[in-house]
């Protein structure tokens, strides 16, 4: 007779790596863009996922076209399975043209958001102005993620503006950095085709340091996370992930995916050495 009081599989199957880390955690985060989800398939998606979920965020300007008492809903429902949520960042630059930082943080903050991200990839921001948008919302409570990038179709990051800004934006209050690739992921750090140069990925690594962990790389393509995870280890930081797409991208991280499994096995054999 099956007991079930006790888990459901072994401890070993679950994570073959043996490496997983459990929330609230500092690397391996899964960062969720919502493009405009329903109620039941939210509700369905914390219940399956959040615990592998640790930033949500409602996508572009969306969170402006929800009826008020289910924003605030999904946004309360967010931070009972401890999630960072937050409005995207192209709501941010916007709100800015319109009104003023003061105003947007003041009204982030009454919906009952834990986080916020900064940006200015469709409307440029001078660099002391970028500053205060991150102190001030760090300042307000608000856990800040800002994002390095421009959301054209030509943008191409640069290391050294990618770290010049990653180490402005962290001394200024930001939690952690996002690296720009757009839901299509034909941006940033990838090729109009959604292909990554993995030398490139490692010199920015090595380059970092004891930063390159405060890096988030938007990766919204299963190739994309294969080949990130593969290059930078199964504790990269993963941004623009599908909610349907949750789970997979755990299997990857965990050696339960077959792009992953037999990388992850040798990785553990190594350090059983």
């Amino acid at each position: 007779m099956f007991n079930r009081d006790l888990p459901f599989w072994p401890d070993g199957w679950s994570d073959p790596s043996r490496r997983r880390q459990p929330k609230p955690r500092a690397t391996g985060l899964t960062m969720v863009i919502d493009k405009g989800m329903g109620r039941a398939a939210f509700y369905d998606l914390m219940e399956l996922a959040a615990p592998y979920i640790d930033i949500y965020k409602l996508g572009f300007g969306t969170s402006v076209l929800y009826p008020g008492k289910f924003l605030q809903q999904k946004v309360e429902e967010a931070k009972t399975w401890n999630l960072h949520i937050m409005p995207g960042g192209t709501l941010f630059e916007i709100a800015l043209c319109q009104s003023t930082l003061e105003a947007y943080i003041e009204q982030v903050k009454a919906i009952g958001f834990n986080a916020v991200e900064i940006s200015d990839g469709t409307f440029p921001l001078p660099a002391d102005l970028r500053k205060r948008a991150i102190s001030t919302a760090a300042d307000a409570g608000l856990i800040v993620y800002s994002e390095f990038g421009k959301k054209s179709a030509d943008f191409r990051a640069e290391q050294d503006e990618l770290l010049r800004t990653l180490e402005a934006d962290l001394l200024a209050g930001a939690s952690y950095v996002i690296v720009e690739a757009r839901e299509s992921g034909t941006v940033g750090v990838f090729d109009g085709k959604g292909k990554v140069e993995t030398s490139f990925l490692l010199d920015i690594h090595k380059a970092a340091g004891s930063l390159a962990d405060r890096l988030i790389w938007e990766a919204p393509q299963k190739e994309q996370q294969v080949a990130l995870i593969q290059t930078l280890g199964a504790s990269v930081n993963l941004g623009n992930i599908a909610g349907a797409d949750v789970l997979a991208v755990e299997t990857l991280r965990r050696g339960l995916r077959g792009d992953t499994a037999a990388m992850m096995a040798e990785r553990r054999a190594a350090t059983c050495e």
